[in-house]
């Protein structure tokens, strides 16, 4: 089963996705979990989530979990379905809760309360094609699954 949930093959757009993905969340999640890049940092984000979005506990800091270490999953391309199954739960638990009523785009021009949830379906389309492909070229989980011939004597 394990074997299953890490296989991939060598693809290089695999790559691509997950690794340009990974590096978007982590800066997202680092910005939850750790305050980096004028984020709120792991308190002021449970407590937001918790008393002002009424989220459980337990969803709240998997949503911070998912996004901070999933990125750095997908970064390495280590557990990349579950990475990006977490970070796709997120994503549209964002749409729903938060970015369905402002409409489909993005606020460009500053003119909508809020931002629209284009963005959150191209990365939800990105985490559904990861959990179809897995990591691809240079993952952990390709490293882990390529049967490696046996050494000549």
């Amino acid at each position: 089963m394990f074997r299953k949930l890490i296989a991939t093959d060598d693809n290089m757009a695999s790559l691509v996705l997950r690794v340009v993905t990974g590096i978007v969340f982590f800066a997202h999640g680092a910005q939850l979990a750790l305050g980096w890049f004028g984020g709120n940092g792991f308190t002021a984000t449970m407590q937001f989530f918790t008393q002002n979005m009424h989220i459980p506990t337990v969803f709240a800091f998997l949503a911070i979990i998912a996004q901070f270490l999933g990125s750095l999953g997908l970064i390495v391309g280590l557990l990349t379905r579950v990475a990006a199954f977490g970070i796709a739960v997120v994503m549209l638990v964002a749409t729903v809760m938060v970015h369905l009523p402002v409409g489909f785009f993005m606020n460009w021009f500053g003119s909508q309360k809020g931002e629209g949830y284009e963005y959150h379906l191209l990365a939800i389309a990105i985490c559904i094609a990861l959990m179809i492909g897995g990591g691809g070229k240079a993952s952990i989980d390709r490293a882990l699954t390529v049967k490696t011939p046996p050494a000549r004597p």
